[in-house]
Formats: structure tokens, sequence, C-alpha cells
């Protein structure tokens, strides 16, 4: 563990060295890339510097056991025993950020949610995850952005692309990708009967320029009138874009923002977070250990949890965990379960 945080501190030096060095002004890219690393570092050198301090200090502290002096030896054993406990206590905190990250981890995020098998219900459920996550975010300060949302019956909604911006945002909600169970009475259903739903989220990690470069020749961008609930125009000149990418055949339309302009600039920010979502997966399906993977980027075929309304209990599948606080995880209080998933990833990560 010490050799790991020596290299880490030596490596917080070179990366304040270089965020001072003024011709990072014309690289963009390498100034966001450095000033990730300078926050991801920055507690390791905080507890870092108290672990090698506390460590100094209980050397000498031992030394002075030995000393004529007894009121000097009681002093130096109650050091001896704060300091011992001080070591105790910062270590495992040490070791547990020493834990190589995802570098992604750290990126903003795009997050898709959308309405699955159940109809009206699901589409009302995908809302209460929008809200969910909406909140979540909030609370930890980052910010929410809708890039695109498709509005379905009663309030409910089909499909939305929201934007989450912030440190740590990706890591926060990585793993939330898959397919989500609620079972509940539907507002539809008057008979009083459970019914169950689904709404899948696919959680991927902004992607930047420099990560996925797309020739513009392999895009085909057609433009339409924005259209509203029921297929009604909203809008009188063609400003909703829809791009195809087409050696992946992935398509993504945005008709949300005013301009078509706007529109072509958001749907292309989703377009190459979807690229370096299917790059990352593909190298992840090629590692069978990742592909044993329990809670590592989510298999969107999986189920992995389950909200159950008259019990007031969710259960995460992946880690079968499940927790009777139902109402405040729906108002944003997702805190226990995204530790204990990160917590168990990184388990993984040490046994693995």
């Amino acid at each position: 563990m010490e050799e790991k945080l020596r290299q880490a501190l030596k490596r917080a030096e070179e990366v304040s060295r270089e965020l001072t060095d003024p011709s990072l002004a014309k690289d963009p890219a390498r100034l966001t890339a450095l000033g990730r690393e300078h926050s991801r570092l920055a507690p390791i050198v905080r507890l870092g510097e108290q672990f090698l301090k506390a460590r100094a200090d209980l050397g000498e502290a031992r030394e002075l056991l030995a000393h004529d002096d007894p009121e000097m030896v009681d002093l130096a054993r109650a050091d001896v025993e704060r300091l011992t406990q001080d070591l105790a206590r910062i270590e495992p905190e040490i070791e547990e950020l020493l834990i190589p990250r995802d570098p992604l981890e750290d990126r903003n995020a795009i997050l898709e949610i959308r309405a699955g098998t159940g109809g009206d219900e699901a589409a009302l459920f995908a809302a209460d995850l929008v809200r969910m996550y909406t909140r979540f975010a909030e609370r930890h300060g980052l910010k929410v952005e809708p890039l695109s949302v498709s509005d379905g019956t009663l309030g409910g909604i089909r499909e939305a692309i929201i934007s989450v911006k912030g440190a740590d945002g990706y890591g926060m909600f990585r793993r939330e990708s898959g397919v989500h169970r609620v079972q509940r009475v539907p507002e539809t259903e008057a008979q009083g009967r459970i019914h169950t739903s689904a709404a899948t989220v696919a959680v991927l990690p902004e992607a930047e320029e420099v990560d996925v470069r797309i020739d513009p020749n392999d895009l085909r961008i057609d433009v339409y009138r924005s259209s509203g609930p029921g297929g009604q125009s909203v809008n009188t000149t063609d400003s909703a874009v829809r791009i195809t990418h087409i050696p992946s055949g992935l398509v993504v339309s945005q008709q949300d923002q005013k301009s078509q302009l706007q529109n072509k600039l958001k749907a292309m920010e989703v377009l190459r977070a979807r690229l370096l979502d299917k790059r990352i997966s593909e190298q992840e399906s090629a590692r069978a250990r990742e592909r044993r993977s329990m809670v590592g980027t989510g298999d969107r075929s999986a189920k992995i949890r389950t909200y159950n309304y008259p019990q007031s209990r969710v259960t995460d599948h992946r880690i079968n965990l499940s927790v009777h606080n139902l109402a405040e995880i729906m108002d944003g209080h997702l805190d226990d379960l995204v530790k204990a998933l990160r917590l168990a990833s990184r388990e993984e990560a040490i046994s693995g």
C-alpha cells in the first residue's frame, strides 16, 4: 500500500505542475483530463499526508517511551495510543482510494430511460424513474439537463434522454443500467390488482471528440418538422434533426431544442456517447471476467431491481440487497444502494 501511495503522491505533484503550464490553454481536452485527475487525486493527497505524518509522529512517540521522565513516558504512551487509532482509521480509506478506477467514472453521464412492458403504467413508472434520478443528482450538486423527452399519456414518459453534468456523474449512475421492474396497483387499474411493469435504463459516459472521431461522410442528416403528442406539428420550421451513423446503424433524433443547430449539437452529443458506449461494450464482452461481472456497466437485458409498492420494498438482484424505504428511494435517496453497488464492484476488482 505504501508504494502505491507514494506513486500516487508523486503523480499528484506532476499533475499540479502540468496544470500551471500556460500552453495547456491551447489544449482544452488535455486540460479537462488533468483537471479530472487532479480532483481524483486530491483526497489521496489529503489522507496520504495525514497518514505519513501520523506514522512519523508514532515513531517519535515510541522512542520517547524509553525516556527517564515518567511524565514524558505517560504523554508518549497517550500519543502512541492516539496515533495508532488514527492510522487504523486512515489506512483502509487510503486503500479504497488507491483501487484503480475507471477513468470514465469522472465523466458526465447521459441517461436513457424508456418505458418497457406494461403500457401506460410502464410510461408512468419511467416518469417516476426520471424524477428519482433527477432528485438524486440534484442532491449531489449535479446539473440535470433534459436532452429529449417523448411524453406518453396520463403524465407518463415513453422515452427520456437526460444529461447529468458534474464530478463523478457517470461513476454515480453507471450501475443503474438494466431493467427496472415495478409491482404496484396502477392508476389505470380500477379493480385494485397488482400489476408488474418495467422500464429500461441505459447509462452512457459522455464522450468527447477526442474519444470518438466521427467522419462527416459517415453521417446522414435529415431535418423535419417537430411534432408533439398525437403527431401534431408544434413548429412551423424544419428544426427537428435525425442523424444516422451509417457504419454502425445508430440513429439519434432530436427535436426538443429551439433551433435546428441546437438540435444537431444535442443529437451529436448523444451519438458520440452511444458510439463510445458501443466500443466499451465490445471491449468488455471480449473479457471473460467482465462477462461474469455482477455490477459492472450492467447488462441492459437483465432485471436488476424491483420496486414493490405494497411492501414498500426495493430489491437490487445483483447484490441481493433489499431495503424497505421505497418512498425515500423514489424521492431520490439512492445513496445506500449506490454505495453498496460500488463496494461490491470494488471488492470484485480486488478479488478479480
